[in-house]
């Protein structure tokens, strides 16, 4: 019976979780990623890429692990017509970079052009969006800011309910 016991704690031990380690390594290792990452990220080397949402270049993603920064999803759209139209909780913010045309956010059509943010707000049951070119053939790009860590305290879900005519799935 005692040996029974004393392979049952060896077990427990050899599972024993370390909690505290474990955070003390994340965050050490998010140090060592702030002395050595990227500091900056040119926009030449990154790549387009065709999503049921939109043409977009990301500069900053969660999968993008060589920068300087984490917890940033920062990436530019390129809107030939118009972007798929989805729903998420909001929390971002868009800077235009060039171009002029509109957002609709739950229905309602706001215009921006070069140089104008566009805010979408937090609403528990999300916001719905799609943008659009005022000048289609003409160039029209924004870029996103989000705070990955923010909108995953939300809940964030995002549902996409139109596709991008520039996506070409397969």
């Amino acid at each position: 019976m005692a040996e029974r016991e004393m392979v049952r704690a060896k077990e427990a031990e050899a599972q024993q979780v370390h909690f505290y380690d474990d955070i003390y390594n994340l965050w050490a290792s998010h140090r060592e990623r702030a002395k050595t990452g990227k500091i900056v990220i040119k926009g030449s080397q990154q790549p387009w890429e065709r999503s049921r949402q939109a043409i977009l270049k990301h500069f900053l993603h969660p999968t993008i692990t060589d920068t300087a920064v984490h917890g940033w999803l920062l990436f530019m759209q390129d809107i030939k017509t118009h972007s798929g139209r989805h729903v998420h909780q909001g929390g971002l913010a868009i800077y235009v970079l060039e171009g002029k045309g509109w957002t609709t956010v739950d229905g309602v059509r706001h215009d921006w052009e070069e140089g104008d943010l566009i805010l979408l707000i937090v609403k528990p049951k999300g916001v719905e969006h799609q943008h659009f070119n005022a000048e289609p053939g003409k160039p029209c790009k924004w870029l996103a800011i989000i705070y990955t860590p923010y909108v995953d305290a939300l809940g964030n879900e995002m549902t996409q309910k139109e596709m991008s005519p520039d996506w070409a799935h397969g």
